[in-house]
């Protein structure tokens, strides 16, 4: 029970209060400790905390507030709580006839200290016994649920790595057919002499070959050396696509036709006129070569518990930590049979994604490697990862039992001595109401907690009622006042959540059992802002005596926001005292200001930067070269704004400025100057880099086309290049000497790019070649 003012309050509702009182007086509400008329004069107990001011004035306070809380009485917790127990429960007591064991064993239990006792450790056990229950098992669900999305994740990055894998092997075969010309092919030694000056080419093949259209082989390259076997090609599959689609072809896995071991060909055809003149492939020997070694590499699984293996799109294996798993079929694995089995099920799927299939005893992932067929797939034993939680279930046991035990003997000792003094309290408290025996004599001579709720007992009377209608009063109006306050507004101390507004929980989306009594950095959209609010609101504390800020926080539902935080310290001397948050949602607001921004730095047709950005960047790069600057004014554009409309013009410049930004760096600065003129800013960028660039973006701006109703459009481009020199004092020179580089490309005939000469006025040109392509 709480004492205060004469009468007895639930002391769960004094609790209640002390939030609310905290609060007004931060923003400088004065409380009152004594009660007008017939209220007897608050009565605090011994070391309740005296008053405090800090935060707002009392004239900045709200008049609603202030008249709210203009009766609030200071209240101070007691730490015990008193009720008479019945006549002969003493377990100081005596009877005539001496005891039996049975009797006092009987009579010890049934007193207060051992309910208590045996009440806590009750309590202790299922506490700790449900808590360790339901967080190991929770804790398993989730480990396995987390491993499951891991593998799956990671499978799947697994095989865009070896799609990358395949797409390079491709790539190196297309750029070995580009580099032969016709006179080359024609000439077996000199193919020979060409292979074997390609020494990166065949590290990455377990051998590589090249053969006519009618399937001879001219040439076999391997580590062995360089041969011409007579054998024939002609009957395989691969081969037969390849010369008849004119296209890249990747074999199934098969027995190689000159090494006999199991492998798969990758094979380019070289198209001449429209015809195949020869083929160029190259092997991966699946037993003496893994396929996937890299990746296992990588992933570490050689060695341990975890099986990656990889199949094509009906189940047959082509890579296996086992050699001897090559070409056999994947099911026969018995750590993937019932994986395999469901995947069948479901029509062999071949997901980049990655899916998660069933497995007892196993988590098993598979995704599939896009334009191959092939499926990558991984399996770890769900026990390796459980079990360090057996061992935690059982230490975890062991610990409970020490821990119980303990804790019963301490709370044992500590309830014993703590009533000891209500002994004498008891009989007094007995007899409270006998008639005709004053309310002040009788009471045991005592300090501290007993003497408090002696005095409190003697209020126990006619006072009780009024007072707890008072304060039912009280808390509405409080209650009221918050409710009706169109901000968020929050009391935190130890930076746990005492107080908060309906206000405050709309926005986040959260119930206030979810938030008082927990940390408050489980608002906040991630762990680094909340770490980095601690010292800005220190230092805004100590600097103004306030704090103001936005920061991202995350609803109930997941979904990220901003917000505005505003706060006051309680008491600027005692960080302990607590801070008085407002909080606002300011994601509207501050996405308006970030589009306006964005407005005033960019062009809004193509979303390039526009000319105020431009000329910024040219003044922080100027007297820092190497740097370029190239200037494109684009060739045959007017026609198509003439002939065809403003809106296909629109979309001609967007995909020019889609291919401008493709062909230069991230760090360098794209721009649209004005109607079909267009600036790149290189930095870092050395002239001759720079003439490369120049032309690139040309070439790729002549090579776009746009689809306008029946009709494709096109545009050329003329390039002017001036790189970073001492002549150039001032960015108005350097745009001028880019400006005449364009003016000179396009009066040598269009789709030219043209560099300026430092120092003079004169330009260089460019072979034409370099500039159209």
């Amino acid at each position: 029970m709480l004492r205060a003012h004469g009468a007895r309050v639930p002391v769960e509702r004094a609790r209640r209060c002390r939030p609310f009182e905290v609060c007004f007086r931060s923003l400088g509400v004065p409380t009152v400790g004594r009660m007008q008329g017939n209220r007897s004069t608050h009565v605090a107990s011994a070391g309740s905390p005296g008053r405090r001011s800090g935060g707002l004035s009392a004239d900045s306070a709200p008049p609603q507030v202030a008249d709210a809380v203009a009766e609030i009485p200071e209240m101070a917790p007691a730490d015990s709580e008193l009720w008479p127990k019945p006549a002969g429960t003493d377990p100081g007591g005596s009877s005539d006839a001496a005891p039996s064991w049975r009797s006092k064993a009987t009579r010890a239990l049934g007193t207060l200290k051992a309910k208590l006792t045996i009440a806590a450790i009750g309590s202790l056990v299922v506490g700790i016994s449900a808590i360790s229950v339901l967080s190991l098992n929770s804790a398993q669900r989730d480990l396995l649920a987390q491993a499951e999305a891991r593998e799956v994740a990671q499978t799947a990055s697994l095989a865009r790595d070896l799609s990358q894998r395949v797409l390079a092997l491709q790539q190196a075969l297309r750029s070995t057919a580009d580099q032969i010309d016709p006179a080359l092919e024609q000439m077996d030694d000199a193919l020979e002499q060409h292979f074997q000056s390609q020494p990166a080419l065949r590290q990455q093949f377990s051998n590589l070959f090249v053969a006519a259209p009618d399937g001879r082989m001219r040439l076999y390259v391997d580590d062995a050396g360089t041969r011409r076997p007579r054998t024939s090609l002609a009957d395989r599959d691969y081969f037969r696509k390849a010369v008849t689609e004119k296209r890249a072809v990747i074999s199934d896995a098969i027995p190689g036709r000159v090494s006999g071991e199991p492998v798969i060909v990758f094979v380019h055809p070289i198209v001449r006129d429209g015809e195949v003149t020869s083929l160029i492939g190259g092997a991966l020997r699946l037993a003496s070569r893994n396929l996937a070694a890299s990746l296992l590499e990588r992933d570490g699984a050689q060695g341990s518990e975890e099986l990656l293996a990889i199949s094509n799109d009906s189940g047959m294996v082509i890579a296996h930590p086992r050699a001897d798993q090559v070409l056999k079929r994947l099911g026969g694995e018995p750590r993937l049979k019932q994986a395999v089995r469901h995947w069948e099920d479901q029509g062999n799927p071949a997901e980049p994604t990655g899916l998660l299939l069933g497995q007892p005893g196993e988590i098993v992932s598979a995704a599939g490697v896009a334009a191959t067929g092939w499926v990558v797939w991984r399996a770890i034993p769900e026990a390796t990862l459980v079990e360090p939680l057996q061992r935690a279930r059982w230490q975890a046991a062991r610990q409970a039992a020490v821990v119980i035990a303990v804790l019963g003997a301490l709370t044992f000792l500590w309830v014993r001595r703590l009533l000891m003094p209500l002994q004498l309290l008891q009989q007094r408290a007995l007899s409270l109401f006998e008639a005709g025996r004053s309310v002040h004599d009788g009471w045991p001579d005592a300090s501290g907690e007993v003497a408090a709720l002696a005095q409190a007992l003697r209020h126990v009377g006619a006072e009780r009622a009024h007072l707890e209608s008072f304060t039912n009063e009280l808390l509405g109006r409080l209650r009221s006042v918050m409710e009706a306050a169109p901000l968020g507004i929050g009391f935190t101390r130890n930076q746990r959540f005492e107080l908060i507004n309906p206000a405050w929980c709309r926005m986040l989306q959260l119930e206030d059992a979810e938030l008082l009594g927990h940390h408050a950095s489980i608002i906040f959209a991630n762990t680094s802002d909340y770490e980095a609010l601690g010292p800005a609101v220190r230092d805004a504390f100590a600097r103004d005596g306030s704090y103001a800020g936005e920061w991202r926080f995350r609803r109930g539902d997941g979904s990220i926001f901003w917000g505005q935080l505003n706060a006051r310290p309680v008491d600027r001397s005692n960080a302990a005292a607590g801070t008085i948050w407002t909080f606002s949602d300011v994601t509207a607001l501050r996405a308006s200001r970030e589009h306006l921004q964005w407005q005033a730095t960019h062009d809004q047709l193509t979303g390039l930067g526009n000319r105020v950005v431009f000329e910024e960047r040219l003044k922080s790069v100027l007297g820092h070269p190497p740097a370029a600057l190239l200037v494109i004014d684009l060739d045959r554009f007017k026609p198509i704004n003439d002939q065809h409309g403003h809106a296909a013009g629109d979309e001609m410049l967007k995909m020019v400025a889609s291919a401008l930004v493709a062909h230069v760096r991230a760090g360098d600065l794209a721009v649209r100057t004005g109607g079909d003129e267009f600036a790149v800013v290189l930095e870092r960028c050395p002239p001759e880099a720079a003439q490369r660039v120049a032309g690139e973006v040309q070439r790729a701006i002549t090579r776009t086309e746009l689809r306008w109703e029946d009709n494709t459009l096109s545009v050329g481009a003329s390039v002017g290049v001036a790189p970073l020199c001492d002549d150039y004092a001032t960015v108005e020179a350097w745009i001028s000497a880019a400006d005449a580089a364009c003016y000179a490309a396009k009066a040598a005939g269009r789709g030219t790019v043209r560099v300026a000469r430092a120092g003079s006025s004169n330009v260089i040109p460019l072979p034409r070649h370099d500039a159209a392509g």
